[in-house]
């Protein structure tokens, strides 16, 4: 083999046989070598079992470099970056949880205190701008003092709180108001993972998309401060009877201090250790506003713990609330729909029963209290049902209303709410009876109405009172009953209206024109809509409640201009504006005949069927007065209505069976004879009405009036009856008191189909067979007392 060759077999493999080579050559010719070799080879080899792990620690540290560990941690980032961007985009600001709108309605009396509450939660959401700035910073400073720098979720005021929890300095949640407001309005309190991702995934979300003006008042609204209340005011109130915009800030950092655990630092109920710990609890709030610098040193050194006040129950609806809270609801949800809130009556109801309302009553407080009072000494501490089973049947309602604003200042429905649930003032289904008569009289005047021979009609018209007289001039015949079927003769307007006589009221109407009685009726506030224009409306025989009479004889007392009584002062929403409609209206009658049916009226106190209630009283003073009875048939309803020139009231007492609802007869009630006791509105009704008005109203006042006619203005005269009727009478009428026991006998149904003369002169010789009655109901009839 030449070199060449030999260099080409090396450059082969040659160089890594050769040694092999070698050494199988010395293996063979040199012996001892070999052993030498192979103790050299064992000591190479335990030289190679520490070299083996040597070899693992190069192979771990060529498989964690810095450089691999620092690209893990990156990957590991970005993995962590991505998943959170996804689920960024995947979690939206959900809606907020329906338990955590829930308010309740909050009531209040005319001066703005707290009359009631109406709702399942104890909660009433109020803006953040009717929490003092002071008293915003007492929250933040308990509980996430880098709220107004953070991005709504703060990683080091976590740790932080964690490690006051761990060091013994109270336990302060990690998570952020904006977090905190997130778990409690858009999710739940559950300590899950999915809920925490969520709850940070929103609260940054929130944060970027709401101001933290919004977040804080959303947290101070909806948290729980222990008493049943939540959210801000319902505490303010629980704890310190006021609403959140008068809160002092030592009381607002005493509410922040709670927040941490409502039931141990509430003071009332709080151990020793309760009371330490939420007073350091409250100097840790304080402490914390001087460090931010939202509270003066000086000013914090001066501040006092604020011990609150001890717990009351919680207003219900029993006595007379519930029937205000429901009147007052009525005229909300009427007012929704007017004003294009609500389509429908049914959305009306579903948006006020939502809760989240503060309304404001014009009742009057110690007016309210004095109503019921009135009524109870004048009239239920009378009624014994075991005794007496027509005393369960009595219910008495009335309202009070200021005829000048229109006002409701105080309302009775009834003895007690969960008593009895339909409310007796606002009622429409018994009979006004003889307090209609008033109206008559007023559109006499106001339409300038004639007598049937052509004489206008003034209080001084002679008109026969004979009981049972057809009436002149309508189609439709009619001859109405006088109570205890007393006859009068020729007797004046204003006589007629002292001793309420039907068979005068009647011809009147007919007079008039009863189609134009039901439009003054209207205009005045009743509601006429679907009654027929007959005669026998003049007894009073349509439905009305106490609310619309007083409302009636307000617009009277207001010298024509209409009155709307107004149980609603003011109405307030946290995301709504409702404005309640003025009470007083339009001139809807002349003032002139207003004033001179209110000069009548004070007849009827004076010298009629009220005087010995209403006149006679001795608490009244000289104060002047006019008013009017009523006393439907059987003795199934009895009213007073009755006014000075500031107070309109309106009193009404229904027999309902206590059994089934029906209508019953008041008679024999409070152990008067039966038969012969009969309830008459001169009686309790204007007993109640009496002792509120004359006890409310220490100022006497006079009447205004526009008028020269009527017994306020002139005494009344007597005409002598005579044979034909004349305009003017010559004579002081007779005051001689009707019997106070009612006819016995009942009036026919079918009247005489023969006309009388245009002006009677004597006493019909045929009267009808029958009168129309009320026994079922019928709105055509009935004999009607006083």
């Amino acid at each position: 083999m030449g070199r060449a060759d030999e260099r080409r077999a090396r450059q082969r493999g040659g160089r890594r046989a050769a040694p092999s080579n070698r050494s199988s050559q010395v293996a063979v010719d040199e012996g001892p070598t070999v052993v030498g070799q192979g103790r050299a080879a064992a000591r190479r080899g335990g030289k190679g079992g520490k070299g083996g792990k040597a070899a693992k620690k190069s192979l771990i540290r060529r498989m964690f470099t810095w450089k691999k560990i620092l690209g893990t941690f990156l990957g590991l980032c970005l993995l962590g970056i991505g998943a959170f961007i996804v689920l960024y985009m995947m979690i939206d600001i959900p809606a907020g949880n329906a338990d955590a709108k829930l308010e309740s309605n909050v009531y209040k009396y005319s001066d703005g205190s707290v009359m009631t509450r109406d709702g399942d939660v104890n909660r009433e959401i109020v803006d953040l701008s009717h929490v003092p700035k002071d008293v915003q910073k007492t929250f933040v400073a308990a509980e996430n003092k880098s709220f107004y720098k953070d991005a709504g979720v703060d990683l080091k005021g976590t740790a932080r709180g964690l490690l006051n929890t761990l060091s013994g300095k109270g336990a302060q949640g990690g998570s952020t108001i904006t977090q905190q407001y997130v778990k409690n309005y858009y999710l739940t309190q559950d300590q899950t993972v999915t809920r925490k991702l969520n709850e940070l995934v929103i609260s940054l979300k929130l944060d970027r998309e709401k101001s933290k003006d919004y977040i804080l008042a959303g947290y101070i609204n909806t948290s729980y401060y222990g008493r049943n209340a939540y959210g801000i005011q319902a505490a303010a109130q629980a704890y310190y009877r006021r609403d959140a915009d008068k809160l002092t800030v030592a009381q607002g950092a005493y509410l922040a201090a709670l927040l941490q655990a409502p039931s141990q630092y509430d003071w009332a109920v709080a151990t020793d250790t309760g009371k330490k710990l939420v007073q350091a609890r409250w100097n840790y709030v304080l402490d914390n506003m001087v460090e931010e610098g939202w509270l003066g040193k000086t000013e914090r050194d001066a501040m006092v713990f604020p011990k609150p006040l001890a717990p009351k129950p919680a207003p219900g609806l029993g006595g007379q609330k519930g029937y205000l809270v429901k009147a007052a609801n009525a005229a909300l949800e009427k007012q929704l729909v007017a004003q294009g809130v609500a389509d429908n009556a049914k959305q009306a109801e579903d948006m006020v029963g939502r809760g989240g309302w503060t309304i404001t009553l014009n009742i009057d407080k110690k007016k309210q209290a004095a109503l019921e009072k009135s009524v109870k000494d004048q009239l239920t501490s009378k009624l014994d049902k075991k005794k007496r089973t027509v005393d369960g049947d009595v219910q008495a309602g009335a309202v009070s209303v200021d005829p000048k604003t229109g006002a409701v200042v105080a309302m009775y429905g009834g003895v007690d709410y969960y008593k009895h649930y339909y409310n007796n003032a606002t009622r429409t289904d018994y009979q006004p009876a003889s307090t209609f008569k008033p109206v008559i009289l007023a559109a006499a005047l106001d339409e300038s109405a004639q007598t049937q021979d052509g004489k206008a009609i003034t209080a001084n018209t002679l008109y026969d009172g004979t009981s049972k007289r057809p009436v002149v001039g309508s189609d439709i015949g009619f001859a109405p009953e006088n109570e205890d079927d007393q006859d009068y003769g020729n007797i004046t307007v204003q006589t007629a209206m002292n001793k309420s006589v039907n068979s005068v009221f009647a011809q009147l109407g007919v007079d008039v024109g009863m189609d134009k009685v039901l439009k003054v009726a209207d205009d005045l506030g009743m509601d006429t809509a679907d009654l027929k224009a007959v005669p026998a409306q003049t007894l009073g025989t349509m439905g009305a409640s106490p609310l619309q009479m007083a409302g009636v004889y307000a617009t009277l007392d207001n010298h024509g201009k209409k009155v709307t009584p107004a149980l609603v002062k003011s109405v307030e929403h946290i995301s709504r504006t409702v404005t309640m409609p003025d009470p007083v209206g339009d001139q809807v009658i002349s003032r002139e005949a207003a004033d001179t049916v209110t000069s009548v009226l004070t007849g009827v106190v004076d010298d009629g069927t009220a005087k010995t209630s209403v006149r006679d009283n001795p608490e009244r003073d000289g104060q002047k007065v006019a008013g009017k009875t009523g006393t439907s048939d059987n003795n199934k309803s009895a009213w007073f209505t009755g006014y000075t020139p500031s107070l309109v009231t309106s009193v009404g007492l229904f027999g309902e069976s206590a059994k089934d609802g029906s209508q019953v007869t008041l008679t024999g009630a409070t152990g008067l004879i039966p038969g012969v006791g009969r309830i008459n509105g001169g009686g309790y009704p204007a007993q109640i009405w009496a002792d509120y008005t004359f006890g409310v109203q220490t100022k006497v006042t006079k009447f205004d009036l526009e008028t020269d006619q009527g017994a306020a203005v002139q005494p009344t005269a007597t005409p002598t009856p005579s044979q034909t009727v004349s305009e003017t009478p010559s004579e002081t009428p007779t005051t001689e008191e009707p019997s106070e026991t009612p006819t016995t006998e009942e009036p026919s149904e079918t009247p005489t189909t023969e006309e009388p003369t245009e002006t009677p002169t004597e006493t019909p010789t045929e009267t009808p067979t029958e009168t129309p009655t009320d026994d079922t109901g019928d709105p055509f009839g009935g004999v009607v007392g006083q």
